[in-house]
């Protein structure tokens, strides 16, 4: 009597599964920080896919810290409250009474929402701002306009970054979701000062001191694209000075992201992407794909050549923390355009 397989309906998942182990066996144990912004901060499915996410890789074994800044949501409550907000070189004038706001809505609006939908899936997320723990201490930071320095107000610049907190959350299984507000450094010390810090900023510099595997920069754009707006082809990979070069000629809006990922990758981050936050579970997409979504960035130093028996998958990586040898895990490889340019996002 011959007897024959049946075939199961829901092969076909656990195909995709198996599809993703190698990037779980890379990416297992490894601190991943995710500046949140752009369309996924303003649109409720993509916030929940965000949220669902972050979940996933924190259940699929990496530790995930969230960043986030709340420009739209500012933006808003000035307009409710009849305020003009300014901008000088790209960056918000902060009054004293501004940075009230600043402060109320990204902790106690932007922040506890984003809590909130991370913890509809168990009791995993804590927030806390730059000033909790002295997370995160800045000094203050001057518009550069046409050769001069101009002050804005309370607006920072990072100068020292404390893990502490954070990594004692990561060790107990927590996400920590963190607002852009750090502590002042240069004041009188009577811990009264707080400076609004840029939130692609505020995660490359955490991103660097936490010794992250990857800083991903959520935006509303593909990534950077190779010679915008003549073409929508988007810059797959690039090394560091490659895109140190590129820098000049960006627009406005992409700058500090794209520095903040090229301060990443030259202090110890292994990978800093730049992904389309408009598309429903692009984290998911580009860490356990091997097409990727985004533009990725990485060191400098050449990757050590492969020994036998290592996969070597479309995307391999450089740099000097790749787990790939010793995982079989896929490397990953994305060639690089030369020409710059992205249209500005317009997020601040």
């Amino acid at each position: 009597m011959t007897t024959t397989t049946r075939k199961h309906t829901a092969l076909p998942k656990a195909q995709i599964l198996i599809e993703a182990l190698p990037w779980l066996t890379r990416h297992h144990g490894k601190t991943v920080v995710i500046k949140f912004g752009g369309n996924a901060m303003v649109d409720e499915e993509l916030k929940a896919a965000f949220a669902q996410d972050v979940v996933f890789l924190r259940h699929a074994g990496l530790k995930p810290v969230v960043v986030h800044g709340g420009g739209p949501q500012i933006n808003a409550h000035f307009d409710k409250l009849g305020l003009v907000s300014e901008f000088k070189a790209g960056l918000r004038v902060t009054t004293p009474e501004a940075m009230e706001i600043v402060r109320m809505v990204l902790a106690g609006q932007v922040q506890r929402e984003l809590v909130g939908l991370l913890n509809q899936h168990g009791p995993l997320a804590v927030g806390m701002t730059g000033e909790d723990a002295h997370t995160m201490s800045a000094g203050k930071r001057y518009a550069e306009i046409d050769g001069g320095r101009v002050d804005i107000g309370r607006v920072g610049e990072i100068t020292e970054v404390d893990t502490g907190a954070i990594q004692a959350l990561l060790d107990d299984g927590r996400i920590p979701v963190i607002s852009s507000i750090a502590r002042s450094a240069d004041e009188d010390g009577t811990g009264n000062g707080v400076y609004n810090v840029n939130a692609d900023t505020a995660a490359a510099a955490l991103a660097a001191a936490l010794n992250a595997e990857t800083l991903m920069v959520l935006t509303d754009v593909e990534g950077l694209y190779e010679d915008w707006p003549n073409s929508d082809d988007v810059i797959s990979r690039l090394t560091a000075t490659e895109l140190e070069k590129l820098l000049p000629d960006l627009a406005s809006g992409m700058v500090p992201k794209m520095e903040g990922c090229l301060h990443a990758v030259r202090n110890g981050v292994h990978t800093a992407r730049v992904i389309d936050g408009r598309v429903q579970h692009s984290i998911l997409l580009e860490i356990f794909t091997d097409e990727g979504i985004g533009t990725m960035v990485v060191p400098d130093e050449p990757r050590a050549p492969a020994g036998p028996g290592t996969a070597a998958g479309p995307r391999a990586s450089a740099g000097p923390r790749d787990a790939s040898a010793d995982s079989g895990a896929p490397a990953e490889p994305r060639t690089a355009p030369a020409a710059p340019g992205t249209p500005d996002e317009g997020e601040a």
